[in-house]
């Protein structure tokens, strides 16, 4: 039994192991088959659908109900006299010397958005919106109406500042313009086409743009530019950041079409808050002067000169009373900085000292050589001096200005000019000047458009020659004294 047991024993021993080195040596899988199957493995029928994660943007929601109650809708309604048939009957009252016509008058409706900043009524627009404005009608986005009045305007930023009789008003609150990024997300609010608070939204495109819109002596352009949706309507809105702050004020469009084709423009807040301002506590804009003339830089001046890059404004020439030129600064500087601004065009550097006033201080760095150097700068009105300007010497003149058209400069054979199409009372008046006479130049310098006329006579003393001529063809000159 013994022997037995021990021969069953090895038996099955034997036979367990042999199983067992059968299935290790001759049962396991492939590997390269094993391997196969796994790569299949995620393989999924083509009728199968997969969810995606849902994208993850900026949150608008909170900026737009922010905004759309603080920007209004603008009618402003205007007289527009005929111009063949007046410009008729202006040759034949300077030939009989008819002073007592009554023109034809056509009214005409302009529209356009607004920009509520305090609770008490005060609304920012584009002086473009309200400009020869008879009557200016309020909407607010609750459809409330209101009469407006007009506090101040600016061509030179095309900024204007009215006002309605109301008290609690929801408003916007400013950002800093100088802190908004290119390729930050921003929000447009307005009225195009008459269909109130509507908000787009878009990106900074690029900033301190100059498109030569203004046209005007002294014109600063600086704007935002953007690729949200603007259209004629929103002139005077909102451009909003994604808080909910006002960053800029939409003026204009880049189109050959009237509509939007891709790019908008947004005056910088701080330029606009620096103007309200200004109207607010002074009456008038207080500019600011460097005392300057400069120009940008391009590769080919940048060669001439001998300058080793093309970055910021190089300085031509310097007034020796001027703010500037007392500092220290001269002719052949190359403005790079002022205060914490980056100069690199003609933009960044009106932008800069647009948003300042006579009597303040600008740290500004300028190359010179292979050196950095820094002023101190107190910067001046265009009198010379820090003094507050009080009162626009235009409202003396005593007229109302319009634009020569290019028919009639063509057959006076002039060049430029601003006719004078209504006299009252004042210094032109008792000159001997008459209505319908065309301004050509103030002091030798040529006149084409009311701005310039403010601009020759800011802060201006003393006497003034005014030359231009008559429809009828008749020169003449006068001077007058301020």
């Amino acid at each position: 039994m013994k022997r037995f047991a021990s021969y069953l024993f090895v038996a099955l021993l034997g036979g367990f192991t042999f199983a067992l080195s059968y299935h290790y040596i001759f049962d396991r899988p492939d590997p390269a088959n094993q391997i196969s199957i796994e790569a299949q493995m995620p393989v999924s029928q083509a009728n199968y659908v997969t969810a995606h994660p849902a994208v993850i943007g900026p949150d608008f929601v909170d900026a737009a109900d922010e905004s759309i109650h603080a920007v209004v809708h603008i009618k402003s309604e205007l007289r527009q006299r005929n111009k063949v048939y007046n410009d008729f009957f202006d040759y034949l009252d300077d030939f009989f010397g008819n002073q007592h016509r009554q023109y034809n008058n056509a009214p005409a409706i302009a529209t356009g958005s607004g920009v509520i900043i305090s609770p008490d009524g005060y609304i920012v627009t584009n002086n473009h919106v309200v400009q020869q404005s008879d009557k200016l009608e309020i909407t607010l986005n609750d459809k409330r109406s209101y009469d407006a009045t007009i506090i101040g305007t600016d061509p030179t930023t095309d900024l204007a500042l009215i006002k309605i009789d109301e008290k609690d008003l929801p408003y916007l609150k400013y950002g800093n313009s100088d802190d908004v990024k290119v390729g930050e997300w921003v929000l447009a609010v307005g009225n195009p086409f008459n269909l109130t608070s509507t908000v787009t939204a878009g990106i900074v495109s690029a900033k301190a743009r100059n498109i030569n819109i203004l046209g005007d002596v002294g014109a600063i352009e600086s704007f935002i530019q953007t690729d949200a949706v603007v259209n004629p309507g929103n002139s005077g809105g909102a451009l909003v950041d994604t808080k909910g702050e006002l960053v800029g004020i939409n003026a204009a469009i880049a189109s050959n079409t009237g509509s939007y084709t891709g790019y908008s423009f947004a005056i910088p807040s701080n330029i606009v808050k620096k103007v309200i301002s200004d109207f607010i506590d002074y009456g008038e804009i207080q500019r600011a002067y460097l005392g300057i003339t400069f120009r940008e830089i391009d590769g080919e001046f940048a060669n001439e000169k001998g300058l080793d890059n093309t970055y910021g404004v190089y300085v031509v020439d310097v007034s020796e009373d001027g703010a500037a030129g007392q500092a220290g600064i001269i002719s052949g500087d190359v403005i790079v900085q002022v205060d914490n601004s980056k100069i690199n065009n003609k933009s960044s550097l009106l932008e800069a000292i647009g948003t300042k006033r006579p009597g303040d201080e600008v740290q500004v760095f300028v190359h010179r050589g292979n050196s950095m150097k820094q002023y101190t700068v107190t910067l001046k009105n265009r009198s010379g001096n820090t003094e507050v300007v009080k009162k626009d010497n235009i409202e003396i003149l005593g007229g109302e200005f319009e634009p020569v058209s290019k028919e009639v400069m063509d057959e006076l054979k002039i060049e430029n000019g601003l006719k004078i199409i209504d006299l009252k009372d004042g210094k032109l008046k008792s000159a001997g000047v008459r209505e319908g006479f065309i301004i050509t130049h103030v002091d030798r310098q040529p006149v084409e458009s009311v701005n310039d006329l403010k601009y020759f006579f800011e802060g201006k003393s003393g006497g003034t020659l005014i030359e231009g001529i008559y429809p009828n063809g008749q020169r003449a000159y006068y001077g007058i004294g301020l």
